[in-house]
């Protein structure tokens, strides 16, 4: 493609402002036309309550990036690839899984392209962790994702409520990694999830998994702690213990510091995007989802204290 692509927003709150935004201004394939929002406004484009409403009024769009919660995301997609738009999904990609497998069979049925886009995946240290990986025994993977949700998401009714995952909302960043640098696929045994007495979802879960080798796979996600955040990920092989923390954007291997480059996570997802559409595919993995999914199911739930913003 040599022609800028007429691109809108959904949901402009914080995601969008601080990072989608400045990922599309600074993209030479794409071009900012409209913004659907019911509160916010984006300076220099027309600007609409809704989807639905900014599809009508914009002939000339030809891609969506959808950022509001998940619980809305289904209707917002299928309008957008009814009406032969491209769509990028923000992560989560949606509520459920099965419904962004009907978005991905929608996408197909109109000839456009569905991204379920995981922005960690795009860490600078995520593709060195998965090559040093490649063929590598692994003998165990130790993950800690921990952070204070009211930094992260101050005032946000929706996580706590159905479809908003609690505290798998940033725990499915590191599921993402892994589902990515790891070998081998591998599935949930157990899982303990610490949900607050005046809430749906958990804010604390521990999750241990294992592959078809019988490798541990222990993950711990909490959102009660602080002041700075704990993202980081330990795999253990026989060639050494490789160690990928700041959410992907710092890497030791076996001790020694790699020089991995900057990060850029957002303006490598609309490269993606851009790509995508221009070779008239799609890329709509849901593994990190399905685990989420997983451990809601085969999860024991312990009441602990309530949360109050």
């Amino acid at each position: 493609m040599t022609e800028q692509v007429a691109i809108g927003i959904a949901g402009v709150g914080k995601i969008a402002r601080d990072q989608h935004l400045p990922a599309i201004a600074g993209h030479s394939g794409f071009k900012l036309i409209a913004g659907a929002s019911r509160n916010a406004r984006i300076d220099g484009v027309h600007n609409y309550q809704n989807v639905e409403d900014m599809l009508a009024a914009e002939p000339l769009l030809q891609a969506v990036s959808l950022c509001a919660p998940p619980q809305v995301r289904f209707s917002q997609a299928r309008a957008a690839l009814e009406a032969g738009k491209h769509v990028m999904l923000e992560k989560p990609p949606g509520a459920s899984v099965t419904e962004v497998s009907v978005l991905a069979a929608l996408a197909q049925q109109n000839h456009c392209t569905l991204f379920a886009s995981w922005h960690s995946r795009h860490a600078p240290g995520v593709d060195v962790a998965r090559a040093w990986l490649a063929g590598k025994t692994i003998t165990a993977v130790n993950v800690l994702w921990k952070e204070d949700v009211r930094r992260w998401h101050p005032g946000q009714e929706w996580i706590w409520q159905p479809g908003g995952l609690g505290v798998f909302d940033p725990g499915i960043n590191a599921l993402s990694i892994i589902t990515r640098i790891l070998p081998h696929a591998f599935f949930l045994k157990s899982a303990e999830l610490f949900v607050p007495a005046n809430r749906h979802n958990p804010i604390a879960a521990n999750l241990d998994f294992s592959d078809a080798l019988g490798t541990p796979i222990r993950a711990e996600f909490d959102w009660r702690f602080g002041p700075q955040e704990l993202w980081q990920i330990e795999v253990t092989t026989r060639d050494g213990i490789l160690h990928l923390a700041q959410g992907g954007k710092f890497l030791k291997i076996d001790g020694e510091v790699q020089d991995i480059g900057g990060e850029r996570e957002y303006p490598s997802l609309y490269d993606r995007f851009f790509e995508l559409i221009s070779t008239g595919s799609s890329d709509v993995d849901v593994s990190p989802l399905q685990h989420v999914a997983d451990a809601m199911l085969l999860g024991s739930r312990h009441e602990v204290e309530k949360f109050e913003d």
